[in-house]
């Protein structure tokens, strides 16, 4: 029986590239140990690198772990990675993305590469537009100096809110920040 605690998942972006004794890695493992710990599930993209990171540390832990797989896209690949405990299936990358979001009470994005930027630009400006419609933003944090420098880039040049995304140095901050974000957790 897991000592899961809520029924709240967090959505973790990252690099599918990542591998163990990279560091990126074991900060993947971390993230998902801290989140599972403070009774908060996970939900990730379901295959290798930072997802198998986060999703390893997450069910060691016993968090609940939940992967959007896409076979479509990704036919190279066997299914979720053996971490997950339980598998959705999405028809593209877009609704992957969608079923991501919907699920999770926020965001943290950890390094990574084009489709990592992808899903940051994503939960960024559904934090945007919920202030729009007047709901409460979800939070999405950041971790490491390259989300940090393409967020304030990107509020300069676009003249956006960069106040929406928490940008940290570490998975553990990034958790510390998700759970002061999100109440009761």
């Amino acid at each position: 029986m897991s000592r899961f605690v809520t029924d709240m998942f967090i959505a973790v972006f990252g690099a599918s590239s990542s591998i163990p004794g990279d560091g990126i890695y074991e900060e993947g493992v971390t993230c998902g140990r801290l989140l599972a710990e403070a009774g908060l599930g996970v939900v990730t993209g379901g295959y290798g690198g930072i997802m198998e990171a986060v999703s390893k540390g997450a069910n060691e832990a016993g968090g609940h772990v939940l992967g959007v797989t896409v076979p479509a896209v990704f036919g190279d690949r066997d299914g979720a990675n053996e971490f997950v405990m339980q598998e959705r299936q999405a028809a593209h990358l877009v609704e992957r993305i969608h079923q991501l979001t919907e699920v999770s009470a926020g965001a943290i994005v950890l390094p990574g590469s084009l489709g990592t930027m992808t899903e940051l630009s994503v939960v960024w400006n559904l934090a945007f537009v919920a202030g729009l419609s007047g709901t409460t933003p979800k939070p999405v944090v950041t971790v490491g100096s390259t989300w940090r420098d393409l967020v304030e880039h990107l509020g300069l040049r676009l003249k956006t809110d960069t106040g929406l995304v928490h940008c940290v140095t570490t998975a553990d901050k990034a958790v510390e920040a998700i759970r002061q974000s999100i109440p009761g957790s």
